[in-house]
């Protein structure tokens, strides 16, 4: 007879036991239910639940899910491929019990990211979780390198009584101003002590430059934990505002014209202890290997923005001279190129070099954008790629000859013209594999199509809620 503690596919062995004992302490803590968090191809945060007295048979079995929401837009209508958005078959969601953590923000509920995994126990292609763990993994056989990362979260605060759909600021006081703040003083104290009773080291909260906008950043950590947390963080920003009357949005543009909310991604290559952005010999502080990977990188954001800017409305955002970074450029605490290499602070350098990538939205599903980040960075190291002079300034206000000579150009202005660069380029696609690869170009498509014929102001609209 197969009994809850025997080995399934899937598993872990011991998930079953630490389950049941942490049934026991969620309970003991009036906990009622678990979350069970991933992010489809579209970048939405997808759950199902299940009561804490159910967690050790999650474990054991998983809990079942279809695999048609890999090809789910935003709005929820379905596109397909040759494999996925098929109303058949079933994939089961398996708890990451080290990650699980009870929300401070929601009383009586747990949380924890999900992998998932087919019926026959075997990883589903189309899991972004799976594709980041095993991203990180080959570039430790292959460079014995480890990765830090973290994402920063930006939002925009809404009144919660605002008619309909609209977008009425939350705020009244100025960008990055001390009004703003005491305005929301009770939220994001409460967003504090809820963050810090989750376990996530936040570095600062601040209000940021758009309407009712703020942004918190949190330590980096290794790109899986990373990415998680940046889930996370977005579920308990959302509580705490909820319980304060407030509404967020997390969409790259919530009105058609302005700064929208970003997604920066902060990312630094590690070898034994050592970090190589910072300490190098060359031109820029870092290692020859650090340029090779800022250089891979560099080289494929134009296909990269498909997957780091996957919704129509990020491209409201994406716009010269709102520190988005539209251009294939870098340079040093530069914040309107594309990829800004930070220095750090004298004595800290060692820890605190990284390099940030900020064409990037809190649109992106997080396990497929740092994971697709370090395959191209990696792909600059495999061929020793160099690095082009840094860019000073505004690259907008490049001459053209001085542009071309730099090999500084626009990044795509519309999420069709991302897709033909993803598509274009072979090694992002061979990073993600046929099946995920085919589920990002189409479910982009879709993204496309459905809001042909909008303008700005509808876009925005049409996602402002969605993230």
């Amino acid at each position: 007879m197969t009994t809850l503690a025997d080995p399934v596919p899937g598993g872990r062995p011991g998930d079953v036991e630490r389950a049941t004992a942490l049934s026991g302490e969620l309970a003991g803590r009036g906990v009622h239910g678990v979350v069970l968090a991933y992010v489809d191809t579209a970048g939405i945060g997808r759950v199902k639940t299940v009561p804490t007295a159910r967690l050790a048979s999650a474990a054991a079995w998983g809990v079942g899910m279809s695999p048609v929401f890999d090809t789910f837009l935003a709005d929820d209508s379905i596109v397909t491929t040759d494999a996925l958005g098929s109303p058949d078959g079933d994939l089961r969601l398996y708890p990451d019990l080290d990650r699980l953590v009870v929300l401070a923000g929601q009383p009586g509920w747990a949380w924890a990211p999900v992998d998932r995994v087919t019926q026959d126990g075997e990883r589903h292609p189309g899991c972004t979780r799976t594709f980041l763990r095993r991203i990180v993994t080959e570039a430790a056989e292959r460079h014995g390198l480890t990765f830090r990362a973290a994402v920063e979260v930006e939002w925009t605060a809404s009144r919660g009584d605002a008619p309909g759909d609209a977008f009425v600021p939350a705020t009244a006081g100025p960008a990055y101003g001390a009004t703003r703040q005491v305005e929301l003083s009770d939220c994001t104290a409460d967003l504090l002590a809820a963050c810090a009773a989750q376990g996530i080291d936040v570095e600062q909260v601040h209000p940021e430059y758009a309407a009712g906008q703020f942004e918190i950043s949190v330590g980096a950590v290794d790109p899986v934990a990373a990415a998680d947390r940046s889930v996370l963080v977005r579920q308990t920003v959302r509580a705490v505002a909820g319980r304060h009357g407030l509404r967020v949005s997390f969409a790259p543009a919530v009105v058609g014209q302005g700064v929208g909310n970003g997604g920066h991604i902060h990312l630094s290559a590690w070898r034994d202890g050592a970090n190589l952005h910072s300490g190098g010999e060359g031109r820029y502080g870092m290692t020859a290997e650090a340029e090779s990977f800022t250089a891979g990188i560099l080289a494929h954001l134009p296909g990269l923005t498909a997957v780091t800017a996957p919704s129509p409305a990020g491209y409201l955002r994406l716009r010269p001279s709102q520190w988005a970074g539209v251009f294939t450029a870098w340079g040093r605490e530069t914040r309107e190129t594309a990829l800004r290499v930070i220095t750090g602070t004298a004595g800290l350098r060692d820890q605190a070099a990284n390099l940030e990538i900020k064409p990037v939205d809190l649109a992106a599903n997080p396990y497929l954008a740092i994971g697709s980040l370090i395959a191209a960075g990696l792909d600059g190291l495999t061929r020793s790629a160099a690095l082009p002079d840094e860019t000073t300034g505004d690259p907008a206000r490049l001459a053209e000859a001085e542009a071309a000579a730099r090999g500084v150009r626009r990044l795509p202005v519309t999420l069709e013209r991302a897709v033909e660069e993803f598509r274009a380029d072979e090694v992002l696609r061979a990073a993600l594999g046929p099946v995920l690869a085919d589920a990002v170009i189409a479910v982009r498509r879709g993204e496309v199509a459905s809001v042909a014929g909008l303008d700005d102001g509808q876009v925005a609209a049409a996602y402002r809620w969605k993230y």
